[in-house]
């Protein structure tokens, strides 16, 4: 559980860092794109108040404290389940990215109305119109890490037994 912990609060303290050095900082605010390594890797400031890709945006206040309440929900039950299952390393990596992602969303959402959305990544001919965070990247392998890293077996032993099956 301790290692949910820290990767969760380091997780957010780089989205947070990113966020401030490269939103303010560097400007993007004021300028709107700061092009890096183009295409493979551009500053495109959008403020995104909807759920992935904008989805539903339209309610824009609605949908911004249902996201916050729902991101909130979903990080205590990750959090609860961890301490009570204590699954092995990379589940609790896992877990901790996610919590940290969802946290650091959870933020830009309560301080600013949206989420601040900087990283735009296009390549090999196909341009990418979308842009995300370190918190996004941090949720999406976060989630699919506890998919890949949880079920059957994966929770440490509790009551002494070994967990090795034998034919």
């Amino acid at each position: 559980m301790k290692l949910a912990w820290i990767v969760a609060i380091a997780t957010f303290a780089i989205d947070q860092l990113t966020k401030l050095v490269v939103v303010q900082w560097l400007d993007l605010l004021g300028r709107g794109v700061i092009e890096i390594v183009p295409p493979y890797l551009v500053f495109r400031m959008a403020w995104n108040q909807g759920i992935n890709f904008g989805l539903f945006a339209h309610d824009a206040d609605i949908v911004r404290w249902v996201l916050v309440v729902v991101s909130l929900v979903i990080s205590a039950w990750v959090w609860f389940w961890v301490r009570k299952e204590n699954p092995r390393r990379w589940a609790q990596i896992s877990a901790g990215l996610l919590i940290g992602g969802a946290l650091g969303n959870v933020i830009d959402r309560v301080v600013y109305g949206a989420v601040a959305d900087f990283l735009n990544m296009s390549c090999c001919g196909i341009d990418n119109p979308y842009a995300f965070n370190v918190a996004d990247i941090a949720i999406f392998a976060g989630a699919i890490g506890l998919v890949i890293f949880t079920g059957n077996g994966d929770s440490a032993v509790k009551s002494g037994k070994s967990t090795v099956k034998t034919p």
